[in-house]
Formats: structure tokens, C-alpha cells, sequence
């Protein structure tokens, strides 16, 4: 497997107004989207070589004191100033600012190689550039980015991203923290964060408040940290990332200069979730180097560990939880740079895409923690070796950046919309027919052309890119499945409508299925590319490709039968009891 991920050529080819996998749940496959699989630039080949040369130059001797970081729940001071030293903190930042203008995917991958020593590093450089000053990239004006890249890119300002709050973790839309806009144009700004990483050596906060204006409810700040009235709370004493600083963030009344209004006024939600659909390639990224870093210490603990004569990596199923961990590593890390590839490529519509390869790695890296820990069995229950401080860190990932429930939730119901759409745009051509027949057979020849290909197979979307053989075979499971999508969506949204919005069980194994396709199909076309190049190791990124399709055919055949034939209803009654009963009701006394 390529030991550098491929970040984003320029591609003539891609759609990009167009997502993919919204695109499955119209029984389509975007393939100009998918194929080929992206190959890393020449620069940033270039500066990733020199990069990760230095971060493991950096961390690889500084294990014993990344550990007591974790006791101490807090990296020095000297040790911050040493990353700002390496640039870290200037990773996506443009030259002109003074920073090094990664692509997404060729930061994605310096995170992954921090993460591979520690992952409270990791969440210090990821918090100031994946969320905290991102907002400032995405929705600046010219006199912001002058003002405060510069100090940005050098770690003069470290930034962080102040958006969750007590009562308004997933529900972002119901924070309370408040800014009333002054006579002079100035706003008044109060109300308290929590959970804020970076937020006690902050200089430079992106904050939302509601406004409640006739522009809308919700508005973006650029907060400092100096400004009379902010402050912060003690450090959090957390599970893991324990190094990393996390704390509340409050503001009493303070007062920020209109030229500090991040983006439209009225429009923080839409900032807020720009902010964050862009970051997730920096936790997918930060959760693969994780996954190579137990992969390696799996196999050197279960080669040099003897049990019953011999070394455990000779028995079967030390071996099947090795090979597992490879597996979803490559599935995972072929996910996350694609979606960095549409993102860099100028995609417009890539969140549902960035949500998949979120819920799918942070899945992942937590799998690998817990096997890689079984592996090194006693050893691995002890403070002594990483394991353990690796299972604390990694179980933040799938909480923090989007719950993986709530990204479930969205990536079915961004399909669902589209689907939705499609139903109420064929209701309209109906009427369409007498006054515009042209428009209204239209509507009507191309559902009805999909449905036919649903209940028939013929006139399947085809993967026409030149695969082999073997991959063809693979192929044919997610074309086959993408149909499957595309029937049940429609099924369900005719049976059920509107109510749809509220059947969480069936909208959690939509969203599975379609992570699935989307994964598998990153998967399939990562390794045709290999293929293609004569890679020394392509032939197992075929047999990754061949196992990940047989695994994915099982759950989402499991997954549609799901919505038809479940337990839902007694599983909703069963909470019901326990929750109105406060806990369990039996005991054997």
C-alpha cells in the first residue's frame, strides 16, 4: 500500500456541484468523481517528504515525556513553542499569510503522522486549523485575513472554535450565548462555551452567539482573547487527549468591533457547519495514522510473543484481527483522501462524503484499539505501554466534530431529500403533462426509467471505468447495492412520507448502506489505481478490495432486509420500560 496518501490533481473530469453520495441514493455511481483515484501532487509530495522527516525526528524520542503530558493532563508551555517553531500551526494557511497552503489531503496526512506519536498534539494543531481559525479561510474578508493570518500562520495566535454549549452539544441551533448589535455598529457579547479545545491557550476565538436579527438567528464572531470580559475555566480533567487543553470559555459582556463579524450577519449556522463539514478530513486523517501506528505495534507484539511453543502471530485469529485492522485502515484512509480530493478538487457538495469518512474512521480506529489492546493482552491493561492511553484517546472520535448517531441521522436524510425531491417533482410533472408536455414526460421517462432498472436490473448504473477481473466482480456488489439504495429510499419515503424525519432505526441503516457503497467504491478504485501503477503491494490492496465487498454485501444486505423485517418496535417499547422504570428490573434475589 502507498505509504503517502493522495492528495488532489487537477481533474477536468470532476462534477463538482454534484455529490457522489447523494448520488447512490438515486441509483447512481458519480464515477467521474471516483476514477481515477487521485495521486498526491508534486509539491506537496515534496514538503510531506521533508514534514514527516521532521515530526518523527521531533516526537519519535519524546515518548517517555508525550506519557507524563498525559498524567499531567497539560503540554508545557516550551513544548507548544516548539511546534509553532516547525510551522505547525501555518499548515493551510496560504504563503502570502506566511503559512504553507497545504491541500486537505496533505494536511490530513501531516495529522496523521502526529497522530502516530500522540493524539493530543494531533488536537492541538487540528483544533487551531481544521475548526478554530478555518472560518477566517472560508468566510474572511480581505481586511480579517490580513489582520490576523499572519499571526496565525507563525503560532503567534492559537486558535479555537467556540461553538458547543451546556444543553447545546448536537442541537447547535439552540445555543443560548447572546450578542446584541450597538447603536454605534459594535455588538455586546455574552454567554459561555464549553468543552472548547485549545480554549485555555487561545488567543483567538470563532464564536457564535444568537442574534436573533431580521437577517437571521445565529452569527459568527472573530473574538480575542485579550478583550476585557473573556476569560476561561480550569482544564478539564478528560478520559483522553488528555495533554491537550480543554476548558470553558466565557464572555461577559464584551464588546466586538462590527469589522469582527465573521461572514453575513444572521448567517453563523451556515458558517459553523461550512467550519466543520471542511475539517473532518483532519480527524480522518489523525484516526489513520493511529490505525498504522497499532497495526505496526500488533504485529511486532504478536510476532515477538510465544505461547504454547510458538509466536501468536501463527495463530488464526491473532492473525484475522491483524488483517481486520489492515483492512479498515486502508478502507478509512482511502475514504478520507477522496473526500479531501473533492474538497480540493472544488466541490461544492461534499458534506455527506466528509460525514461518511468521519463516522467510518473514527469507527475504525477505535476497532484497532481494542483488538491491538487484546493482542498485547496483560500487557496492553498496563499504564506501562500505549495501549490503553491509545483506547482513551481514540474514544472521543466518534462524540466530538458531529456524534457518529447525528452524521447517521444526516447522511440518510440528505439522501432521503434528494429522493424526496425527485417524488415531488414527479407529482408536479403529472400536472406538468397537459400544460408543459415536454417538461412533464421528461420528469416522468426518467423516473420511470429508474424504477424499471430497480425491479428489473436492466439498464443498471454501470461502473464503466476498465477494471480487472477481480475488481470487476467487486464492482458489480456496490452496483447492485446502489440500486438497492435508490428502491428502498424510494419505498420508504412512498410509504411513510413525512414521517420518515422521526423513523431513526430505518434512517440509521439507510446511512449504513450508503457509508458502505461510498467506502467500497474509494476502496475499488484505490486499488485499480495501484493495480495500474505495478505497486509491490497490489495485489493485497486487491484482496483489501475483495474481503471490504464481501463484508459490505453482508451488512447492507443485512441492513435492507433490516427495513422490512426488524424488531424495532419492541426494542422501542423495551427503552421505554427500562427508562420509565429508571434502570434494570431484575435482579436474582
Amino acid at each position: 500500500m502507498s505509504s503517502s496518501p493522495p492528495a488532489t490533481p487537477a481533474s477536468a473530469t470532476l462534477r463538482s456541484d454534484d455529490s457522489v453520495a447523494k448520488q447512490l441514493f438515486l441509483g447512481n455511481i458519480l464515477e467521474e468523481n471516483l476514477f481515477p483515484y487521485p495521486e498526491i501532487n508534486a509539491r506537496d509530495k515534496e514538503m510531506l517528504g521533508a514534514m514527516t522527516d521532521a515530526i518523527d525526528q521531533f516526537l519519535a524520542d519524546k515518548g517517555a515525556e508525550l506519557k507524563q503530558y498525559d498524567r499531567d493532563a497539560e503540554q508545557p508551555a516550551e513544548f507548544i513553542q516548539a511546534l509553532r517553531e516547525m510551522g505547525l500551526f501555518g499548515l493551510i494557511i496560504p504563503e502570502q499569510f506566511g503559512g504553507m497552503e497545504l491541500s486537505n489531503g496533505a494536511y490530513a496526512r501531516v495529522l496523521g503522522q502526529t497522530s502516530s506519536h500522540d493524539s493530543s498534539v494531533s488536537l492541538t494543531i487540528g483544533a487551531h486549523s481544521s475548526i478554530g481559525m478555518k472560518g477566517l479561510l472560508l468566510f474572511g474578508s480581505d481586511e480579517q485575513k490580513q489582520r490576523y493570518l499572519p499571526k496565525l500562520a507563525s503560532g503567534e495566535m492559537i486558535a479555537a472554535f467556540c461553538l458547543t454549549e451546556s444543553g447545546a452539544g448536537s442541537d447547535a441551533a439552540s445555543i443560548r450565548t447572546k450578542a446584541v448589535r450597538n447603536d454605534d455598529g459594535s455588538w455586546t457579547l455574552s454567554g459561555e462555551k464549553i468543552w472548547i479545545t485549545n480554549g485555555g491557550i487561545a488567543d483567538f476565538y470563532t464564536v457564535f452567539a444568537r442574534t436573533d436579527t431580521p437577517e437571521g438567528k445565529i452569527t459568527a464572531f472573530l473574538v480575542e482573547a485579550k478583550w476585557p470580559g473573556v476569560s476561561h475555566g480550569p482544564h478539564e480533567d478528560k478520559m483522553g487527549i488528555r495533554a491537550s487543553s480543554t476548558t470553558t470559555v466565557a464572555f461577559a459582556d464584551v464588546r466586538v468591533p462590527a469589522e469582527n463579524v465573521l461572514g453575513p450577519v444572521g448567517k453563523g449556522f451556515k458558517v459553523a457547519m461550512s467550519i466543520l463539514n471542511s475539517g473532518r478530513t483532519g480527524l480522518g486523517g489523525g484516526a489513520v495514522g493511529g490505525m498504522r501506528t497499532l497495526i505496526r505495534l500488533a504485529s511486532a507484539q504478536s510476532k515477538e510473543r510465544k505461547q504454547f511453543g510458538q509466536p501468536i502471530a501463527e495463530f488464526g485469529l491473532v492473525r484475522e484481527k491483524i488483517a481486520q485492522m489492515t483492512v479498515d485502515c486502508f478502507a478509512a484512509e482511502s475514504a478520507v483522501w477522496m473526500v479531501a480530493h473533492l474538497i480540493d478538487g472544488g466541490g461544492s457538495d461534499y458534506s455527506v462524503e466528509a460525514a461518511m469518512s468521519k463516522v467510518f474512521a473514527s469507527e475504525a480506529v477505535q476497532r484497532a484499539s481494542y483488538e491491538a489492546l487484546q493482542i498485547a493482552a496483560g500487557n496492553g491493561f498496563m499504564r506501562e505501554f500505549p495501549y490503553e492511553q491509545i483506547t482513551r484517546d481514540t474514544r472521543i472520535l466518534s462524540i466530538f466534530e458531529g456524534t457518529n448517531e447525528i452524521l447517521r441521522l444526516y447522511i440518510a436524510l440528505s439522501g432521503l431529500k434528494g429522493v424526496g425531491a425527485g417524488l415531488s417533482e414527479l407529482k408536479a410533472a403529472v400536472g406538468d403533462i397537459f400544460n408543459e408536455p415536454i417538461k412533464g414526460f421528461g420528469v416522468l421517462g426518467s423516473y420511470t426509467g429508474r424504477r424499471m432498472r430497480e425491479a428489473t436490473g436492466y439498464g443498471i448504473d454501470r461502473i464503466a471505468h476498465e477494471l480487472s477481473p477481480r475488481l470487476r466482480k467487486v464492482a458489480a456488489t456496490y452496483e447492485k447495492y446502489t440500486v438497492e439504495l435508490s428502491r428502498s429510499s424510494d419505498a420508504l419515503l412512498r410509504r411513510y412520507g413525512k414521517k420518515v424525519a422521526d423513523m431513526q432505526h430505518a434512517q440509521k441503516r439507510l446511512g449504513d448502506i450508503a457509508i458502505d457503497l461510498f467506502v467500497g467504491l474509494c476502496v475499488l478504485s484505490r486499488a485499480d489505481s495501484l493495480l495500474k501503477q505495478a505497486h509491490p503491494a497490489a495485489n493485497e490492496a486487491v484482496n483489501i478490495a475483495e474481503v471490504f465487498a464481501r463484508q459490505a454485501r453482508r451488512r447492507m444486505a443485512r441492513n435492507v432486509r433490516g427495513l422490512e423485517r426488524n424488531e424495532d418496535e419492541a426494542i422501542e417499547q423495551l427503552a421505554g420500560a427500562v427508562l420509565a422504570h429508571d434502570g434494570y428490573m431484575w435482579d436474582v434475589i
